[in-house]
């Protein structure tokens, strides 16, 4: 499809589109639309699907056909260069591939995406990887810039529906390992506590706020699998829930907050040998795959982790290689 159409026409919603939302389906196809344009044709009913006005967010199903209105032609840019160091650097950090996913054991320090002085960051990477697709690799979900571990990549935008899917309606499961000061009343436990986004001058951050209408629930389950005294512990947790910040705001809520957590942790590092670094790692994720079955796929402690946790006695199991359960 051309980047602009000088007739009325209709186009029907295949299986790589389901569930995208109608503007970002114009910006795919017509990416010289502006989000304000698909808006005003959307509220002066020029553009509609399977003949009824639509809004902007209204999620489109296979099979549906969308109505174009005459459109200014704008031809598509061109995709940039791939930065040699780029792909050699996305190559190394690499788990898994196959020809629907990617999963990338991301370092800390790496932005997923820019924003207030973020100049380097994952997503201006992404053509490096776009390989003999013809789109380049999609984020379906995020990690905190100071958080390492599992990242998984959409290589079509059908599986990037699909994942996004997923992640929404939590069919799958995400393990964390965190380093914390003190140690846990409880073994383990599950922390019900809803946040509330606030944004300030150094970002965006969540607070604790019981009673509040406004809050989102937010539920982590959290075992000790060991800990160094009273001093340090180290937790294994399972969000229930995906807010911003969630681990790292429960955490602190039940006293344990994350070493390295210049956020959430307002006490002087005491812990001797802990490095600076957010001590919070994505271990393990097990997610429903696009062609059936489940995938699961485990990152490496990165070094500053496993560093602390020689220091303190914690021994990890290695790795697992990642595994795919297919349908029978």
């Amino acid at each position: 499809m051309s980047a602009g159409q000088r007739e009325v026409g209709a186009r029907e919603v295949g299986a790589d589109d389901a569930d995208i939302r109608l503007d970002r389906w114009f910006r795919r196809y017509f990416p010289g639309l502006t989000q304000g344009m698909i808006e005003k044709l959307c509220r002066t009913g020029q553009i509609r699907v399977d003949g009824h006005r639509a809004g902007a967010a209204t999620r489109l199903v296979p099979g549906q056909s969308v109505r174009i209105p005459p459109l200014p032609a704008a031809p598509a840019p061109p995709p940039p260069p791939v930065d040699p160091r780029a792909a050699a650097e996305l190559a190394r950090l690499i788990l898994y591939q196959d020809a629907a996913v990617i999963v990338l054991d991301k370092p800390a320090g790496l932005a997923v995406q820019g924003g207030p002085g973020i100049r380097r960051h994952l997503d201006g990477m992404l053509d490096a990887l776009r390989g003999e697709q013809p789109a380049r690799p999609r984020l379906v979900h995020r990690l905190d810039q100071e958080t390492s571990g599992v990242l998984v990549l959409a290589r079509t935008p059908g599986v990037a529906a699909f994942l996004a899917r997923a992640f929404r309606e939590r069919a799958m499961e995400k393990i964390y390992w965190a380093v914390v000061r003190g140690r846990p009343e409880a073994e383990a436990g599950r922390i019900d506590l809803p946040l509330i986004r606030l944004k300030g001058a150094k970002g965006a951050r969540s607070q604790a706020a019981p009673g509040d209408e406004d809050a989102a629930r937010a539920i982590t389950d959290y075992r000790v699998r060991d800990h160094a005294g009273r001093h340090v512990s180290w937790l294994e947790l399972t969000p229930l829930t995906g807010r911003t910040h969630q681990i790292r705001v429960h955490c602190a809520a039940i006293g344990t907050p994350i070493l390295g957590d210049d956020k959430y942790d307002t006490l002087p590092d005491q812990a001797a040998g802990a490095e600076t670094r957010l001590h919070l790692h994505a271990r393990r994720l097990t997610l429903p795959h696009p062609e059936g079955g489940t995938l699961t796929v485990e990152a490496p402690l990165p070094p500053p982790m496993r560093d602390s946790f020689r220091h303190f006695g914690f021994s990890a199991p290695k790795a697992a290689s990642p595994s795919r359960v297919r349908p029978a």
